[in-house]
């Protein structure tokens, strides 16, 4: 009876735990529709247009996995420092968001391949042009170097260049013009950002050191125990890298910069 009753219990853990794995899949079929969360800052992975409207890589890649999946896009605008926690709530889908995937959210939320690999660049006053080549140049009390809260940039400025004063911002836009404001010295923060925000705001005010000293792959994330999820998310992303889809993305936003008159 003992042995009967203790099959019987790992049958049923058995049957929740398969029930919890196919869950995504099953709740975006049965609502059709695909909810995604993102912060809609960071460009060029997500924006908002002059319209209101989400737009940018993750955005495009979206409209494509929704179609591939049959069922409607629904981008979720959320703030960064709580994507995670909503994402757990069951707010959103899938996180696809340009997040850095890193072992302390590796922690909490589970990763589909890398489809991106990005570093962090610094963008440092004219001024200090010359005195200012690498990180290492940045790291002294004298200097104010600033990124975003609750990211890798800020992440990498405090173990990397610990000696210097350091500045928070809420958003991207704001340590910009703070930097083109001439009140911090550097602003730290994911290559991709940083060359489009030189190519919009720095002109002749700022300097784009443009080679990553960070290792950043960049991921979608998704709830632990979402196999069968994650397993779609990974045949989904070879099949884009491997029929044009994901290089014709690519190149629209990274490598050509009309969208730029979407914004501005």
């Amino acid at each position: 009876m003992k042995r009967l009753s203790l099959l019987l219990a790992m049958l049923m853990a058995f049957a929740m735990t398969a029930t919890a794995m196919a869950g995504t899949l099953e709740e975006i079929q049965k609502r059709g529709k695909l909810r995604i969360g993102m912060e809609p800052g960071y460009m060029p992975f997500e924006l908002q247009n002059k319209k209101g409207e989400i737009i940018g890589f993750d955005a495009d890649m979206g409209a494509v996995m929704a179609k591939a999946m049959g069922v409607e896009l629904e981008l979720v605008s959320t703030a960064w420092d709580g994507i995670i926690p909503a994402l757990l709530t069951g707010k959103f889908d899938i996180i696809m968001s340009g997040m850095t995937l890193t072992q302390e959210r590796n922690m909490s939320i589970n990763f589909a391949p890398p489809y991106v690999v990005i570093g962090q660049t610094i963008l440092v006053k004219k001024d200090l042009a010359a005195t200012i080549k690498t990180y290492k140049d940045l790291n002294d009390p004298k200097y104010t170097v600033a990124s975003k809260l609750g990211t890798t940039g800020e992440q990498a400025t405090k173990r990397m260049i610990p000696k210097a004063k350091y500045n928070s911002y809420e958003t991207e836009q704001e340590g910009v013009m703070e930097l083109v404001n001439g009140k911090i010295d550097a602003f730290i923060y994911d290559q991709p950002y940083n060359i489009v925000a030189m190519s919009q705001k720095g002109q002749g005010k700022i300097v784009h050191l443009d080679t990553p000293f960070t290792f950043e792959p960049i991921s979608w994330g998704v709830r632990k125990g979402d196999a069968d999820f994650l397993n779609w998310l990974e045949n989904f992303m070879y099949q884009v890298k491997n029929d044009g889809t994901y290089e014709r993305i690519y190149h629209k936003w990274f490598q050509d910069d009309a969208w730029l008159k979407e914004i501005q």
